[in-house]
């Protein structure tokens, strides 16, 4: 009561969310944003949000201009960034790489026309082919029984997809995620050698990669500004180089799914985020970040941690099968004492070391890695059985008309013959072992069953499928 009779008014309190963002955690976070909050992101990035709070966060000026504009500071900007990963053109994106993704697609095909794409896709490119009234054909990937991982595809298996998707009808583009989430990569120049003697255009989701696509032929490559470089989430760029796409027909899908007021900041973080990459004292902070990387794989391998090979340095998956353990329990009994990983799948933990690696990491993670093999490890898991996926499928009934219609909720054991009425991904990050109008054959039913006793918990006792 002091405070009020002396006039001064109590401090307002804190919000939730505000009270959640500004949490000081002394946990080991090992997950995206790739920045580590804040510690890693591009300089360019830090010098403007050290400025007066909010001076960053301007309309589209004549100065500043904006991602389609021709004149202007992000116009600029977004040429700079093209010559830097040897692409005929760059756009910024604030709605992330899924909103990207979405325009490459749509500038890509027209409504009717088929696009092939690859099991392990992100959910946005199936939303996508809703928007666009696309027709997805998805194709199988290469399995890894000991993992449980779907890996990148390599020549000779695109040989037999393309064989069958084009013995089907005609294809618009081809569409291919590399690196995978845990920092796989496809062989990009074969691949995209294969494609073009097709006589198709293909588009790279390289979110968790750095532009390597451009140079390996990919025709458009989306990057997200936050997985692995260092900009702010939501932020990201997508790129173009040849002669296979029409930009007209590409600008005309950004104009219709990017905002009309992006924001300034989310687009200095994509000018920030390569332009930092590239510079000197960029390449010098990337290679501190692999030595660490280097370092933490050497003291793993001394403690007996089995660690998958990944073709990005500053991605760790360690192989919780092979110790007998469940990676989503593994995730739990870190989480308690102070790791966060970026992912658990069942058979692999897979931790995002970020551009500048957290001080402590050579020290706590052997440590809690091998606490953690100590406390619940066993003997290995029995191999992962591949679900029984054909190489190239198309939905029985429209996607986007399946996805709308009227539907239900039916035991699991009683869904076979149904089309299913939403994507249905058995654990994250997820492949679609169905999406909407995809008929739910007694194989992939059967499959779903076993998964159901293996994983309690993992798997929903009941399906959605189309009512009619």
């Amino acid at each position: 009561m002091a405070a009020l009779s002396c006039g001064i008014a109590p401090p307002e309190p804190l919000e939730p969310l505000e009270q959640a963002l500004l949490a000081r955690s002394r946990a080991l976070a090992l997950h995206l944003p790739a920045h580590g909050r804040g510690h890693g992101l591009a300089p360019g990035l830090v010098r403007l949000l050290r400025r007066s709070p909010g001076s960053w966060d301007l309309p589209e000026l004549p100065a500043i201009g904006a991602p389609l504009l021709a004149e202007g500071a992000v116009a600029a900007a977004q040429r700079r960034c093209a010559a830097l990963l040897g692409a005929d053109h760059c756009w910024f994106g604030v709605n992330g790489a899924s909103g990207l993704l979405q325009a490459a697609l749509l500038g890509l095909a027209s409504p009717g026309s088929r696009v092939l794409l690859p099991r392990n896709l992100h959910r946005s490119l199936l939303h996508g082919c809703v928007l666009g009234g696309l027709r997805p054909l998805l194709f199988d990937l290469p399995f890894d029984a000991a993992t449980g991982l779907w890996l990148p595809p390599d020549p000779a298996w695109m040989e037999r997809v393309l064989a069958a998707a084009q013995a089907s009808g005609p294809l618009a583009a081809v569409v291919l995620v590399s690196p995978t989430y845990q920092g796989q990569a496809a062989d990009l120049a074969a691949v995209a050698a294969q494609v073009h003697a097709a006589g198709l255009p293909l588009l790279v989701d390289q979110a968790h990669g750095r532009g390597e696509a451009v140079a390996a032929g990919a025709d458009l490559v989306v990057l997200s500004c936050q997985k692995a470089l260092a900009g702010l989430a939501q932020s990201a760029v997508l790129l173009v180089r040849g002669e296979r796409l029409d930009r007209t027909a590409l600008e005309r899908a950004l104009l219709w799914l990017q905002t009309s007021s992006p924001s300034a900041l989310l687009l200095a973080s994509c000018e920030a985020a390569i332009t930092g990459a590239a510079s000197r004292a960029g390449r010098r902070r990337r290679d501190r970040a692999e030595l660490l990387a280097q370092r933490l794989r050497q003291r793993c391998h001394r403690l007996d941690l089995p660690l998958l090979a990944s073709d990005d340095p500053l991605r760790l998956v360690l192989h919780c099968a092979a110790l007998g353990i469940n990676g989503l329990e593994a995730d739990a009994w870190l989480i308690e004492r102070g790791v966060i990983a970026e992912l658990p799948e069942p058979g692999t933990l897979t931790f995002c070391l970020g551009e500048r690696p957290p001080g402590a990491l050579l020290r706590r993670l052997p440590q809690r890695l091998h606490a953690l093999a100590r406390a619940l490890g066993g003997a290995p898991l029995p191999p992962f059985r591949r679900p029984p996926l054909p190489l190239v499928a198309e939905p029985e009934r429209p996607l986007a008309e399946a996805w709308r219609a009227p539907a239900e909720l039916v035991p699991l054991a009683a869904a076979a013959g149904r089309l299913a009425a939403e994507p249905l991904c058995p654990y994250p990050p997820g492949i679609p072992l169905l999406i909407p109008g995809e008929r739910i054959d007694r194989g992939r039913c059967d499959w779903l069953l076993e998964q159901a006793r293996a994983w309690p918990g993992q798997i929903a006792d009941t399906v959605k499928v189309v009512a009619s």
